[in-house]
């Protein structure tokens, strides 16, 4: 899993992206799509066409990161919009490369007394 820092906001690219891309042209996506500046330390998140496969984009003040994820079964649950950004947690981060519905997680805390 990708080590997210508390202070490090995770960005859906809404619709679909040419996954033959890599961490520059990404990063330029990041910058004239969704307006935001791709070396800020937070994670852009990309989906391809068929929806089974996902690149995550970073800086890590360091250098460039690029993580590619693709399900062997199932699509990945991304937003419905057709172009922007969507913000997510990373806890929804998780969810979503494990191929659940981050969307509507179910919770599963029950009080433990009656009264």
């Amino acid at each position: 899993m990708i080590p997210v820092p508390s202070n490090t906001r995770v960005w859906l690219a809404a619709g679909v992206t040419d996954m033959r891309r890599g961490f520059n042209t990404l990063a330029a996506q990041a910058e004239k799509v969704l307006e935001l500046d791709p070396y800020c330390g937070h994670l852009f998140v990309f989906r391809g066409r068929r929806g089974d496969l996902l690149k995550i984009i970073w800086w890590d003040q360091q250098g460039a990161c690029l993580f590619s994820k693709r399900l062997e079964k199932g699509r990945f649950v991304w937003p419905a919009a057709k172009d922007g950004k969507v913000s997510v947690s990373a806890a929804q981060l998780s969810m979503l490369l494990e191929g659940i519905d981050w969307r509507m997680p179910q919770k599963t805390w029950r009080p433990l007394k009656v009264g």
